[in-house]
Formats: C-alpha cells, structure tokens, sequence
C-alpha cells in the first residue's frame, strides 16, 4: 500500500523535473504516474484480462 503521503511523492516528482520543465511535462507525469497505479491496483485486485483473451475479441493476431 501507500508508504508515502500524496504531498511527498508529488514533491518527489517535481524534484525530478527538469529545471525547463513545462505545466505539460508537469501534467503528464502526474497522467503516467496515476496510470501506473491504477494498473498495479487493477492487477493485484486481479482485474486484469489475459492479452490473449483481448486478441481474440478483437479478432487481432498473436503476433
């Protein structure tokens, strides 16, 4: 679970940017960042669905 407060690993974040950063790199990493955990929450949760399940509903190849 959550070790951290929010505020720290925001803090984090920023302390990473590049000093030219921009609101945009600011914002995407905020985006990747809460994408990442919800697919780590999802995963553990086991909400996940099998990439071979998602081909054959698509009707997309294994390559």
């Amino acid at each position: 679970m959550q070790t951290e407060s929010i505020k720290k690993q925001a803090h984090q974040l920023l302390d990473n940017l590049p000093d030219n950063a921009t609101w945009e790199d600011v914002m995407y990493r905020i985006y990747v960042r809460q994408a990442i955990e919800a697919g780590v929450k999802d995963s553990d949760q086991g909400q996940t669905v099998d990439v071979k399940e998602v081909r054959k509903k698509f009707g997309l190849s294994g390559s």
